[in-house]
């Protein structure tokens, strides 16, 4: 990742680094990324893809209440519904303004469905450090020196048992808004998802409102050795923290006197910093303002409880929960497991797990068939970027769903950048063909670069091919992040960091999105046109990812043949420019042509095998092929015995076709 971002981060933006260190102290397996083998003849990758399909469920675990699949919208909870314009570097509460659980009113979450979303992911929920005096209601006052930005990093938890009193009207009854905002999500036939946080707490973590019986973590430790299985932390025994040194003249809150800002934390002995890092004084671009969570996992990396068998990766949840019955784990793990019955108990319907890799893959198949054994339909997401480590986790460690980051997404972000061809796409979803429903996608989070910011693509237009690719190709469920709809290009200068990524560290408004919002009533009134265009084209996208019933079915890739197709037809378009893949059912297909290319091409002509034409029993003809992205209706013609088959269009600079084909339709 950038320089720039290693500042600003939280927890994964020096991810290479950071991770080998994982790999090699805290993970089973190798941490070397995979190598798609590349697919150059058609037949091949039609039976490669079949046989590595097979064993795929044929209906979706999370599917939406119409016939297609999840859609998944990520909220950054404490800018959603902030009108205020300000957006004043460093700026308070007060300056900035903030977002409220009470911004999500109905006509918020019925702009939210309109994108097609069937989950919505709060992020920033947990009570994290912050800046601001809510000592009144009786909570500690957190200390700038161990607290990224004035707002604070939603991934360094002060309370699990709590929310972030920025989100409340009453930050007394902060608990029952968020209760009462669950409520109101459910009344939409929306589901809820929060962050959990494995690996890492902040570091100054203090529950007010833990269960009878429930400790805090470190409250129970043994602070005179570096590690014991049942502490909660690993310390640096004999030493105190101390508060690393800021880079390129950086001082906590941007250089505002604050009674705490005197670059001293009081901590001894010191603890392990949250990604690994054993000094006392941890480096500036280390995650030093949370520490690092125990899950019996010696200093050297070996284990300190008993270790799922291999063949469990085909044993199913209950059989993974009876593994773990009666066994002794260490205390970390039931914290967690405590701390995520409590949310189900109030109604949250799914977890988003951060840097899951960081943390056994045993804990998770403990905590996950605990969940599920309450909650069969639980959602559960997990951010893993090794992929090498995919299997482990979805089979051993029964996560629902894992980032497609490092593969698809990055290959995606290459392709928009005009660095790279179509290509990897294809060759990527017959490698992961095997569990590909299994591989969320997106195109934004909070953690990456806004497609509109110039160090992504420049424009939010960009993001138009790519986002008709990665919603439509698998099975998976589909993320959104809010102002992704309307072109959000990250640019504001706000405190602890810099721009590209709209801030999850200080107040802020989101401007784009603002403009959408137009003072809660969320009818685009004050977007631009350009603004309300692409909103409209998300929403009609998404509507084919939600609903679309070939989303369940079969997919092939189209490219490779028709690449090889163009190079001998000197009128055909087509080129490594662009991607092309159908979707289908026994009904129903889906041909999508999507042009990453910023010229127009006035004839691209998109082959079909003869395989899918004996799959489809199709006869010799022409067949009514309407393009549901823009209205248009074009032909597929059907040669003579099924010889092939084509269907010509015309595609602008970034414009992708959704074609959709009755296959029970009499050939013309």
């Amino acid at each position: 990742m950038s320089a720039m971002y290693k500042r600003k981060s939280n927890h994964k933006h020096q991810q290479l680094s950071f991770l080998a260190v994982a790999c090699s102290v805290f993970l089973v397996g190798a941490c070397s990324p995979s190598n798609p083998q590349h697919s150059s003849n058609d037949n091949t990758t039609a039976k490669l893809m079949a046989s590595k399909q097979q064993t795929i469920l044929a209906t979706h675990p999370h599917a939406a209440q119409g016939e297609g699949k999840p859609v998944v919208y990520q909220v950054f909870t404490r800018l959603f519904g902030n009108t205020n314009e300000t957006s004043k570097p460093w700026g308070t509460l007060a300056e900035n303004g903030v977002g409220k659980f009470s911004d999500f009113d109905d006509t918020a979450l019925q702009s939210i469905k309109e994108l097609g979303a069937s989950y919505i992911w709060y992020t920033g929920v947990p009570h994290h450090a912050v800046i601001n005096d809510y000592t009144e209601f009786g909570i500690s006052l957190d200390d700038p020196d161990v607290v990224k930005g004035r707002a604070g990093s939603p991934y360094a938890v002060k309370d699990y048992y709590n929310v972030n009193p920025d989100l409340a009207d009453d930050p007394a009854n902060r608990l029952a808004e968020f209760e009462a905002l669950i409520t109101r999500t459910h009344a939409q036939q929306l589901k809820v998802i929060i962050d959990i946080v494995p690996n890492h707490v902040a570091r100054d973590y203090r529950s007010l409102s833990k269960p009878e019986g429930v400790y805090d973590f470190g409250e129970n430790d043994n602070t005179e050795v570096e590690y014991a299985r049942d502490n909660n932390f690993y310390y640096v025994v004999g030493e105190s923290f101390k508060v690393p040194v800021g880079e390129n003249g950086y001082q906590a809150l941007g250089g505002e006197s604050h009674p705490l800002a005197d670059g001293k934390f009081n901590e001894t002995p010191a603890k392990w910093t949250g990604n690994g890092a054993r000094e006392a004084q941890p480096s500036f671009n280390d995650w030093y303002e949370t520490v690092k969570v125990n899950y019996g996992v010696k200093p050297d990396g070996s284990y300190d409880f008993d270790t799922l068998p291999a063949e469990y990766a085909n044993k199913s949840l209950a059989e993974h929960a009876a593994f773990w019955q009666g066994k002794s784990v260490p205390d970390s793990w039931i914290k967690f497991e405590q701390i995520v019955h409590y949310w189900l108990d109030k109604g949250v319907d799914g977890f988003r797990y951060d840097m899951a890799e960081m943390v056994p893959v045993e804990f998770w198949s403990y905590l996950n068939s605990s969940i599920k054994a309450k909650n069969p339909e639980a959602f559960l997401l997990a951010e893993v970027y090794n992929p090498s480590l995919y299997r482990d986790y979805l089979k051993l460690g029964k996560m629902d769903y894992l980032y497609d980051k490092v593969e698809f997404y990055d290959s995606l972000k290459l392709l928009m950048q005009g660095k790279s061809d179509a290509q990897p796409l294809e060759d990527i979803q017959l490698a992961l063909a095997d569990i590909e429903l299994h591989m969320l996608h997106f195109l934004e989070n909070h953690d990456e670069q806004r497609i509109a910011s110039e160090d992504f693509a420049g424009s939010a237009e960009k993001g138009k091919p790519a986002m008709v690719v990665s919603a439509l190709i698998s099975k998976s469920p589909t993320m959104l992040y809010f102002g992704q709809d309307v072109g959000e290009d990250g640019s504001e200068e706000t405190g602890f960091g810099d721009p590209t990524r709209t801030t999850i560290f200080d107040y802020a408004g989101v401007p784009a999105h603002q403009r959408y919002m137009n003072k809660g009533k969320f009818d685009g009134a004050a977007s631009s046109e350009s603004e309300k265009h692409l909103r409209a084209f998300y929403e009609r996208l998404m509507k084919i990812s939600a609903t679309h019933p070939t989303m369940l079915g079969k997919y092939q890739s189209l490219h490779s043949l028709n690449v090889k197709n163009a190079q001998d037809d000197s009128v055909n378009s087509y080129s490594g420019s662009q991607f092309s893949f159908v979707r289908w059912n026994e009904n129903k297909a889906l041909v999508v042509i999507s042009n990453f290319s910023e010229d127009n091409l006035p004839s691209v002509t998109v082959n079909l095998p003869i395989s899918l034409l004996t799959q489809w029993k199709l006869n010799e003809g022409e067949y009514s092929a309407i393009d549901l992205l823009n209205g248009f209706a074009y032909k597929m013609k059907v040669a003579r015995k099924r010889s092939g088959a084509s269907v010509r269009v015309q595609l602008n600079a970034l414009q992708s076709v959704v074609l959709e084909i009755d296959l029970n339709e009499q050939a013309q």
